[in-house]
């Protein structure tokens, strides 16, 4: 057996742009699992999350070209292809609202100290960081990012004014934003 190759950032993104399969299949053996978790959260059925993987990773190698290293990090960028893939599988489904309240009704009111993220996931340490937010702050962000609802989904789940939801989203994103550059 060779030796395990390991890549920068920089170097991940040069060998997708060339269409490196080596590089490629290094970045799915190393993301899918944190990618999988997130997919799962927003879908909740593991054989879809399954499929949206590869249509995330699929978008990811047609798209690298759009990735702009000034804009942030290349997994937060694949993060948000992974979440937003699962968002749209989801609504592509037809789910209504009443169906995302009942689904989400349980959640909401289940988060004591600590946001659920997938087990997969933590190794980020999402939850740690996470767990500086407010409870409301968290709820929020958990809706918004895990199951894909809008702001005024949120606020009519929740029963908070719209304005409220936004205000705490925004600081929460702030807040998450300050942190991670300490990190």
């Amino acid at each position: 057996m060779g030796t395990a190759n390991t890549y920068t950032e920089a170097e991940l993104v040069q060998g997708l742009k060339a269409r490196d399969q080596q590089v490629f299949s290094y970045l799915y053996d190393h993301y899918s699992p944190a990618l999988y978790g997130v997919v799962l959260k927003v879908l909740n059925e593991e054989n879809a999350a399954s499929d949206v993987l590869q249509e995330v990773f699929l978008k990811i190698w047609r798209g690298i070209e759009r990735y702009d290293m000034e804009k942030g990090r290349l997994f937060t960028w694949m993060l948000n292809i992974a979440r937003n893939t699962a968002i749209d599988s989801l609504r592509s489904k037809a789910h209504k609202l009443d169906q995302k309240i009942q689904e989400l009704g349980n959640d909401v009111y289940q988060h004591t100290s600590q946001l659920t993220v997938h087990p997969s996931v933590d190794h980020l340490g999402l939850t740690k960081v996470l767990e500086k937010l407010s409870k409301e702050q968290r709820i929020i962000i958990d809706l918004a990012y895990y199951k894909g609802c809008t702001q005024e989904e949120i606020a009519r789940v929740l029963d908070i004014p719209l304005g409220t939801v936004k205000t705490r989203m925004r600081n929460a994103i702030i807040q998450l934003r300050s942190i991670l550059k300490q990190v």
